[in-house]
């Protein structure tokens, strides 16, 4: 960054160039005293912002330090108000002669607080569940108590999970089993004549159109779930035969959860409503067409097709589909459906911020040793690198370090076979860094960039070693290269004047975040500021709501993170309605199958040995065990 840049810098600056008003939805916002906002509405449509700094001051207050998983209450309530809203004015709009019913899909964040209070602001737009397996039914049947909301059934589904949902029809609960595959129909046949329940089946059907982006595995011919047509066509004939054709009741497809291009999201709903019109011409009652997922959030800001973007706002969206399915409709004359989705990634990840300190640095610059001064005496390569830094201009940049990677090499080759000592192999890197480091200066005001060059600001940036585990917390960043906002959460109205990767405190060379969102494309570093030996430097990885907590793994034994649920009341003010304190380190020994009192134990006849053979004291002893103790119920993350 120039040195004018820096002295001009404001919070305005710090908006732009880490894209916060791209990604943020609305929601995010930098203040001028440089500390990321989040903004909410009132109910008499005034808005109020506060400080993530000030919320996690309070956080860390009240014993829940870094890492910490902030949810935002507000953030989950207006997400789902904006998608059930938006439906209703694009139904509104176009004519549409039905409704919306939105689902959420439990897996996409399985914990108890998020759902709970899914099911809670979703009342009011009668917002259902989706279940993909047992566990998940179990839990929708307790927390969904509007028997307007719907709860959809995908999955593979054995009989006990059928047999749950006839029952919950019983008791009045609007449950749809979803066919993935032709033999589940048998199963539904078989489990609702045996209980006398009418049950609502769904198809979930192939579509031949495909979607771009990481999640399109379930679209095309070769996606793992649904049914093709011939598959499609025998399921109508067996439910005719057993007098049960008027169950079928929906028609499901799913492109995927991220769905970049809204052609796509078009090109689905027609294909789909071809279906829909078909059967319904077969006879089946029909009456509900559910879209799946596939409202996709722009990680990114740059609203393209991108895979981390999305080219069109939900207006667009929600009209567009609606739209699709009266074209499509209302040329066969058939009625209009009710409208599912199953947004859960738009649902939820706004809500969620993963907020995390910063412990140390490495900095790939020269450090001050005593006797640095080359002589004559040296060894000639290392006085030929001297030489090399020492001659580094604005024109001679690519030369300058082709020489001084040469004479560093070959310093480190005699170095290996004995030939210069330790201390002269470390002036060698020494003055290497000094001259690549002069150079990198340089390029910011090279008119061209030599191509070999161009790697160099990446090569020379900085670590920062982050207070989190990135295949706990962000396991998408390692597993498919997903970008997240990341960004500090303070100091904004400061330049930033570092650049750097981050690595977390795993013993991993893949915990590390090393792609971020760019002003114009993704880079490989974060443009950070220096430490301050006073302050603690936050950052925050911003839109993380949708499966990093439910796809986390105990990866070094790193367990859940503190985690804090706030709601901002309309005086500013803010609630920590719930908080949950984060794994210790017994809670996932006990994960793995070890027994902490056992342990304990163990360890224990090891100090008491040591007391036999005089290496300690007993009140030595006491003090040890005391430690160990105390270490066993501590944060499994970094404690200061």
């Amino acid at each position: 960054m120039k040195q004018q840049q820096v002295q001009d810098w404001t919070c305005e600056d710090a908006a732009e160039f880490y894209g916060i008003r791209n990604w943020g939805a609305g929601y995010f916002d930098c203040r001028a005293d440089g500390e990321i906002t989040v903004r909410v509405d009132g109910p008499g449509g005034e808005s109020r912002s506060v400080s993530l700094m000030e919320i996690a001051r309070g956080a860390t207050e009240r014993g829940l330090g870094m890492p910490l998983l902030l949810r935002i209450e507000n953030l989950l309530d207006a997400q789902i108000a904006r998608i059930n809203q938006t439906f209703a004015s694009a139904i509104e709009s176009c004519g549409y002669g039905n409704v919306f019913r939105g689902v959420f899909p439990i897996k996409v964040n399985q914990q108890c607080q998020v759902i709970e209070e899914i099911a809670r602001a979703g009342r009011p737009f009668h917002h259902g569940l989706e279940a993909g397996s047992k566990a998940e039914l179990i839990a929708a049947l307790s927390i969904l108590d509007n028997t307007e909301s719907l709860i959809v059934c995908n999955g593979y589904k054995d009989e006990e999970f059928i047999n749950l949902g006839l029952q919950a029809q019983r008791l009045g609960v609007l449950v749809f089993f979803v066919v993935e595959t032709p033999s589940e129909v048998e199963t539904i046949i078989r489990c609702a004549t045996r209980e006398q329940v009418r049950p609502n089946i769904g198809a979930r059907v192939k579509l031949a159109s495909t979607v771009g982006g990481y999640w399109n595995a379930t679209s095309g011919d070769r996606s793992i779930f649904g049914l093709g047509s011939n598959d499609l066509i025998a399921m109508v004939d067996q439910l005719r035969r057993h007098d049960m054709l008027d169950c079928l009741k929906l028609l499901h497809y799913h492109l995927g959860s991220q769905v970049p291009n809204i052609r796509d999201i078009r090109t689905g709903v027609l294909e789909a409503c071809r279906y829909y019109a078909d059967l319904v011409e077969e006879g089946a009652a029909m009456g509900y067409l559910d879209l799946g997922g596939g409202l996709a959030v722009d990680y990114d800001g740059s609203s393209t097709n991108d895979t981390h973007s999305r080219n069109y706002s939900l207006d667009e969206y929600c009209v567009d589909v609606v739209e699709a399915i009266m074209g499509t409709l209302d040329s066969e004359g058939v009625a209009h459906p009710v409208i599912i989705t199953e947004s859960g990634r738009a649902t939820v990840a706004y809500s969620s911020v993963l907020l995390f300190d910063i412990l140390d640095t490495t900095r790939f610059e020269p450090v001050e040793l005593e006797h640095t001064k080359i002589t004559e005496d040296d060894h000639q390569m290392l006085r030929n690198l001297r030489d090399a830094v020492a001659t580094v201009n604005g024109n001679n940049l690519q030369e300058s370090y082709n020489d001084a990677l040469y004479y560093r090499d070959e310093m480190r080759s005699l170095y290996l076979h004995g030939q210069v000592s330790l201390r002269e192999r470390a002036n060698a890197e020494n003055l290497f860094l000094q001259g690549a480091q002069q150079i990198r200066k340089l390029l910011d005001e090279a008119e061209e960039v030599p191509a070999d060059l161009r790697a160099l600001p990446t090569v020379l940036s900085d670590i920062y070693y982050a207070n989190m585990s990135v295949f706990q917390s962000l396991p998408d960043i390692w597993a498919i290269d997903q970008v997240f906002p990341l960004l500090p959460i303070h100091r904004l109205d400061e330049a930033p004047t570092r650049s750097a990767i981050i690595a977390d405190i795993t013993c991993d060379c893949d915990g590390k975040i090393d792609r971020f969102i760019g002003t114009q494309e993704q880079e490989d570093t974060l443009h950070l500021h220096d430490l301050k030996d006073d302050e603690d430097y936050i950052l925050g990885a911003f839109l993380v709501g949708a499966y990093q907590e439910t796809l986390g793994d105990l990866h070094n034994l790193f367990g859940d993170t503190n985690v804090v649920s706030v709601r901002i009341q309309d005086d500013g003010s803010v609630d920590y309605s719930r908080e949950i304190h984060g794994d210790s380190i017994a809670d996932v020994l006990s994960y793995v199958e070890y027994r902490p009192q056992e342990l304990f134990e163990r360890f224990r006849r090891l100090a008491e040995r040591a007391v036999k053979e005089g290496r300690i004291t007993a009140q030595q002893r006491k003090q040890i065990l005391h430690t160990y103790t105390a270490s066993m119920s501590g944060y499994t993350y970094f404690e200061k």
